[in-house]
């Protein structure tokens, strides 16, 4: 009889225990559904909104489905191949002037000196500054009329004439640059300053008793550890610089003749200015397609540094 309600008792207690797994396996997703339904609300349903307008074509009363006719007028448009290689350039040139500068600036606040806080309030603050402001700012100081740079450009001797260069097509790009380079390199400081802070100090001193040179601690100890952090932060600065639109719209609105119409300035004027918002949809949906795969390239190198790190 024992033995009988012992076996009796085992699909009640596996029944048991598959309840509590099964319980224990739900609990984390139950705590999780407020940021689930937030991000799904916030992320998933406006990406689907908008892929699902790249099949539309929109008029002043009514909208009708288009299929790939969108996609296919993409092929045939120019103005969106120069804003195509508009946006390699900026992106490209902006990048890499805030990662060294920001990268410099990160090495120098690792150190001790007087006055160390002061320089990081003042390093620190372009990153606060609303971006419209920013363009706003920069678009003043470019101009001959109210600001000092054209001037001081032509006291160098780097332009025959005190002239607005954001009215030159030639010259019109680095306007834009600057400022983003102004407005950006405060990312790079703070987030590889943490990565230097992080570092244990005992490995520069091993490496310094070897007898290595300051460049050789650089390369051999700081950059392996600094790596995987800059091919994050270069992946996620990449992506907001290409899609950074209020900049160059607040300085230049994409010209002069389209000299500095990126991508995502060229969006926001076929959405709100032509009011082809299927057409917009359509060019947001490449754009967002290119952006994921060096997404996943930089995250497939990311992988390799942490490992071999």
């Amino acid at each position: 009889m024992v033995i009988q309600s012992t076996a009796a008792g085992l699909p009640q207690d596996s029944g048991r225990k598959g309840k509590r797994s099964l319980a224990t396996a739900f609990e984390p997703w139950l705590y999780l559904s407020p940021a689930l339904v937030l991000l799904l609300l916030v992320l998933v349903v406006p990406l689907i909104f908008g892929i699902s307008y790249s099949f539309r074509k929109f008029s002043a009363f009514k909208s009708e489905f288009v299929g790939l006719a969108q996609y296919q007028a993409m092929l045939h448009d120019q103005v969106l191949g120069q804003a195509l290689m508009n946006t390699l350039w900026w992106t490209v040139a902006s990048l890499v002037l805030q990662f060294f500068l920001g990268l410099g600036l990160a090495l120098l606040l690792d150190k001790n000196f007087a006055g160390k806080k002061f320089v990081q309030a003042i390093v620190f603050l372009p990153w606060a500054v609303p971006s419209f402001l920013s363009g706003l700012t920069w678009a003043w100081l470019f101009n001959p009329i109210v600001g000092p740079l054209p001037h001081w450009l032509y006291a160098l001797g780097l332009k025959a004439e005190p002239t607005n260069i954001l009215s030159d097509p030639a010259t019109a790009m680095w306007g834009p640059i600057i400022a983003n380079v102004w407005f950006g390199v405060p990312f790079f400081a703070i987030t590889l300053l943490a990565a230097l802070k992080s570092i244990p100090g005992e490995l520069h001193e091993a490496a310094a008793i070897d007898g290595a040179n300051p460049w050789q601690r650089f390369t051999k100890v700081t950059l392996p550890f600094l790596a995987p952090t800059i091919a994050i932060t270069v992946m996620l600065r990449t992506i907001w610089i290409a899609t950074f639109a209020d900049l160059i719209y607040v300085m230049t609105e994409g010209g002069p003749a389209g000299s500095t119409n990126t991508v995502a300035t060229y969006i926001y004027v076929s959405a709100f200015k032509t009011l082809d918002k299927g057409y917009a949809s359509a060019v947001a949906v490449l754009l967002l397609a290119l952006l994921i795969l060096y997404a996943i390239v930089l995250i497939r190198i990311r992988k390799s540094l942490v490992r071999y790190s």
